[in-house]
């Protein structure tokens, strides 16, 4: 019996069938369902929607996936792998921007050396404030969109670029009506705001990679809380390279294993009362720090 191989990216995974763009051979440009073999399991890998991966197909048989290849980052939480960078969307109206969740995504970013961008939405109804340049202050590419009329859309669509772009929000925070904007073709499936619970219904139910231009980009579940140790392993020892603005001052302080928090002859609590570091950054890492004090995450 005669077997083909193709490469191939994946593009959804629902109940361990798995969805692969066929990127050569002859399959080419074809979404072709897959079952993988059991041997991942035994390594503990699960295939995930960004994997490059190996298919083979025999005559008669369902298409397998025999080979992953290496990924360059992991996501847990959503499961996404090979993330060129992240549009963190965040509305200015309910439900209201959460700094510490918000922080704590951009440090699994930055932990990941993944690219962090931060939109804003539902501008129509209020404005960002002082939030935009904050992170603007730290090297982060801020975008403010309205999704009804479309205005600041072109400025996020310009940043996508090739690769791997995953929308990752808090449940109702407008991710779907955003990408609803950028790209009518795709007509996903929005929800309104549940009274009763506070915050948005979760209308995206899996991760799914959609194909635009030259790259993917990725609609993401919704969220109401975030526990870094669902997303990604950050040593607690590395939590502060997490944090982009820390790193050029970290190697001032007096101790070299300094966490920033009451230690005497520390540059991070300096910059911070100097107004170097936005104090609400450093806030949200001492609540990271305490909030995970003596584990690993």
């Amino acid at each position: 019996m005669s077997e083909s191989t193709f490469n191939g990216i994946i593009t959804k995974s629902v109940g361990g069938v798995y969805y692969v763009d066929a990127l050569g051979g002859d399959f080419f440009g074809e979404n072709i369902k897959c079952a993988a073999r059991g041997i991942f399991r035994q390594r503990g890998i699960s295939p995930s929607a960004g994997d490059m991966v190996t298919v083979g197909v025999s005559e008669n048989a369902e298409p397998v996936i025999t080979e992953i290849s290496e990924r360059k980052n992991y996501l847990s939480r959503p499961p996404l792998s090979n993330l060129d960078r992240i549009f963190f969307v965040n509305s200015t109206v309910e439900p209201k921007v959460n700094r510490l969740i918000l922080d704590k995504l951009i440090a699994v970013a930055d932990s990941k050396d993944i690219e962090p961008i931060i939109v804003f939405t539902k501008i129509d109804l209020e404005k960002a404030g002082e939030l935009p340049e904050i992170y603007r202050s730290i090297g982060i590419s801020v975008c403010a969109v309205d999704n009804i009329t479309g205005e600041g859309a072109n400025e996020v669509r310009e940043l996508i670029g090739e690769g791997i772009s995953a929308f990752i929000g808090n449940s109702g925070v407008g991710k779907s009506s955003l990408l609803n904007v950028l790209f009518p073709e795709l007509s996903l499936k929005t929800g309104e705001i549940s009274q009763k619970l506070g915050r948005g219904r979760h209308t995206t139910r899996q991760v799914e990679l959609f194909k635009i231009g030259n790259g993917y980009i990725a609609d993401t579940p919704g969220f109401s809380t975030v526990d870094i140790g669902c997303y990604c392993d950050i040593p607690k020892d590395e939590l502060d390279g997490a944090f982009r603005e820390f790193r050029e001052i970290t190697p001032k302080c007096r101790f070299a294993n300094c966490r920033h928090i009451k230690e005497s002859g520390c540059a991070v609590k300096e910059a911070v009362e100097n107004g170097q570091i936005a104090r609400e950054r450093y806030d949200s890492y001492l609540k990271i720090f305490e909030e995970y004090r003596g584990k690993n995450f």
